[in-house]
């Protein structure tokens, strides 16, 4: 798989614990869910931001052509992930836009 990180932080190591691990588990997550649901399609992460401006964690994969079957158990780790994001006081969305599957978190990172 190939992966492309483009990755703008401020001060990264100020960052709340909580956050950077809440971050850590969206990007294995979606990793995981790209590698599953469209292998050999390639991953963009984008990781933006600063104290007092949030974390902003962002996983993008194209949409491989053809339909394929569910996998048991489908989209279980992402609404974990929008609890997840949700006990931190941020918000997660995933879905299909267009021809990209998105998967995006805000996270709260205080000045």
């Amino acid at each position: 798989m190939r992966i492309d990180l483009d990755e703008s932080v401020t001060d990264g190591a100020k960052a709340p614990g909580a956050t950077g691990r809440t971050a850590y588990r969206v990007v294995q997550e979606a990793l995981t869910n790209a590698r599953k649901h469209a292998p050999g399609q390639p991953v963009t992460i984008t990781v933006h931001g600063a104290p007092g401006a949030g974390l902003t964690v962002e996983v993008t994969n194209p949409v491989p052509e053809g339909t394929r079957p569910r996998v048991p158990g489908g989209e279980l780790g992402l609404i974990g992930l929008q609890e997840r994001a949700a006990l931190v006081g941020g918000a997660l969305t995933y879905g299909r836009h267009g021809q990209t599957h998105r998967v995006q978190a805000r996270l709260p990172w205080p000045a």
